[in-house]
């Protein structure tokens, strides 16, 4: 007998993600960008937000720095997803709580599961570029890490 799984395996492994915040401007489109560069297309990945807003140039240069281009991403709120593909996700992970509460909402009657990631919103970050910019980074990089905390790394084989 061997030990407990790893907690990636013991959870199901999702076959679309979507990542929601207040504005898709920021968090949600640098995590979605985060997973895709992981698990390419072995899971679909979306993003949304509660309202719309423009897509934030810092978050656009802190993923190219790591060779991630979200500059052609176009912030769509929950609404607008839901009529143009449908919100057709096994997995709404939440990174704001006003996210956390829409996807609550939208999701009450669903097989969706739901989880929150607090995370930081770094546009209220005041002082120059470079301290702008880490924040960005240090969003970045939590990002980052949490994703694959939570799902590991993909399998090259089919278990």
């Amino acid at each position: 007998m061997s030990g407990p799984a790893p907690l990636q395996a013991a959870q199901s492994a999702p076959l679309a993600v979507l990542f929601a915040c207040g504005l898709n401007s920021v968090r949600s489109p640098m995590a979605a960008g985060l997973f895709s560069q992981i698990f390419g297309r072995t899971v679909y990945v979306g993003s949304a937000g509660v309202r719309k807003g423009e897509l934030d140039p810092f978050a656009v240069t802190v993923m190219e720095e790591i060779g991630i281009d979200i500059s052609k991403h176009k912030p769509i709120t929950f609404e607008e997803l839901e009529e143009w593909e449908g919100l057709n996700f096994d997995l709404i992970i939440t990174l704001s709580p006003e996210a956390h509460h829409r996807a609550l909402e939208l999701t009450r009657t669903s097989a969706v599961d739901v989880e929150y990631w607090p995370t930081p919103d770094p546009t209220g970050q005041e002082g120059s570029r470079a301290q702008i910019l880490d924040a960005y980074r240090a969003l970045r990089e939590q990002l980052l890490a949490r994703i694959r905390e939570r799902f590991g790394r993909p399998s090259m084989a089919n278990e």
